[in-house]
């Protein structure tokens, strides 16, 4: 740097001070403030994980916050799969989809899948999050509008910043309200393409998204429907077919997405619909062209657990009457829950601190549940979500539920 430059960076100093880019992240304290109080419910690693228990720092507690909603992260036919697969293939694709990334296995559960959901053609992802980064933007182009629940996962949220900024118009609606949804629709030209985009089963709440009246409104207005079934799929609808079989909406419903994460016991997402728009999607999106492709043994994983849905329908039932148990047990005690009948079970305790140690409280008695907080959620709305799986046995519940009116009683969020 010459002498000159030198001066008027040192002008500039002086007329104006530097600013660091990582002084947020000095600044930053909240996590350690929390740590500190003993209160830190996150990022806790587990040394053992079968399902229903998990082991903890060195510990036993049950599991009342995983999305194994089927109990299939610890299946001896899962788990074989995926080995199978790794002898069979390795442990990497070494590529992506677009060019050497494809295996016959990626194929074959894209075939399944679209047969599965009752669509043409399914388009998988590495990961459920990419998925909505993959298909909005993507589709949702200059000039088009992309419709958005605003209590949408963060992934959907993601999507729609990526499409605004590719110059697309990105409007948002009250939660789950068809009143307010309208309202947006009728003020965008008529002519105009539109995407509404909404959550099928809410992950925070467990809500179902008003599906019935959405499809009218999209008729109405013009517009196609894209639903994130990541919490429905194996939880809701004919077989654990999602949001729109939970209707009878199959044929009104243009595209579904979904993640492996969750039922399926893995990793990854696919979204299904009619083939022409897949294959558009297909060539198109660049959170799949310049991605590696999901792994071998992923998705042998996804296969077998979607193998073991179709033939143990059981499992689904059970799923919603361990959660349900659950629900009805807690509401009957005065607690105070979001509207669901999924496998998400919300308590509302409404006050940050309360909340953290009400987390506190239950790991120590041998529960671990999820705390939802600022600024994850509105101020009022701190939460503990629960979540349950097929493999929670009557006496896990009967433990989550006492330890739930134990401290509920001791912190007075119930008499």
């Amino acid at each position: 740097m010459s002498e000159r430059e030198v001066s008027a960076v040192e002008t500039l100093s002086e007329s104006k001070p530097l600013k660091d880019l990582f002084q947020k992240c000095y600044d930053f304290t909240a996590a350690d403030e929390v740590k500190a109080l003993g209160l830190y419910p996150y990022f806790r690693p587990l040394e053992e994980n079968e399902g229903p228990v998990v082991k903890i720092e060195g510990r036993e507690v049950i599991m009342a916050g995983s999305n194994n909603y089927l109990g299939l992260t610890s299946d001896p036919r899962v788990k074989e799969a995926a080995k199978k697969a790794i002898d069979k293939y390795g442990t990497s694709c070494s590529g992506s989809r677009y060019l050497t990334g494809t295996v016959n296995l990626h194929v074959e559960l894209e075939e399944k899948l679209a047969e599965f959901m009752g669509k043409e053609a399914c388009l998988l992802f590495s990961t459920g999050y990419q998925t909505g980064q993959g298909i909005i933007p993507t589709l949702v182009q200059r000039g088009e509008y992309v419709v958005s629940d605003k209590d949408n996962h963060a992934c959907m949220v993601m999507a729609t910043m990526m499409a605004k900024g590719m110059m697309a118009n990105v409007e948002r609606y009250k939660h789950n309200d068809m009143d307010d949804l309208e309202r947006v629709l009728k003020k965008l030209p008529l002519e105009a393409a539109k995407l509404i985009a909404t959550d099928g089963v809410f992950s925070v709440s467990g809500e179902i998204v008003n599906l019935p009246d959405l499809v009218k409104l999209a008729k109405r207005y013009n517009a196609k429907i894209l639903v994130d079934d990541a919490h429905a799929v194996g939880v809701i609808g004919k077989g654990g077919r999602g949001t729109a079989s939970e209707f009878g909406l199959e044929n009104e419903v243009d595209l579904t997405m979904g993640t492996f994460s969750k039922t399926f016991a893995s990793l990854g997402g696919f979204v299904v619909g009619d083939r022409a728009v897949i294959n558009y999607i297909k060539h198109h999106t660049p959170a799949l062209i310049f991605s590696a492709s999901p792994t071998a043994a992923s998705v042998a994983a996804a296969l077998k657990a979607l193998e073991i849905l179709k033939e143990e329908p059981w499992r689904v039932e059970k799923l919603v009457r361990n959660a349900d148990k659950v629900r009805q047990a807690l509401k009957s005690h005065g607690f105070k829950l979001m509207d669901s009948r999924t496998a998400i079970v919300s308590v509302i305790i409404g006050d940050q601190h309360k909340t953290l140690l009400f987390w506190r409280k239950l790991y120590d008695a041998g529960v671990f549940v999820n705390a939802f907080v600022r600024p994850g959620v509105m101020p009022g709305w701190e939460m503990l979500r629960t979540s349950y799986m097929t493999s929670h046995e009557d006496w896990h519940l009967d433990k989550i539920v006492s330890e739930f009116i134990r401290v509920g009683k001791e912190l007075g969020v119930i008499s």
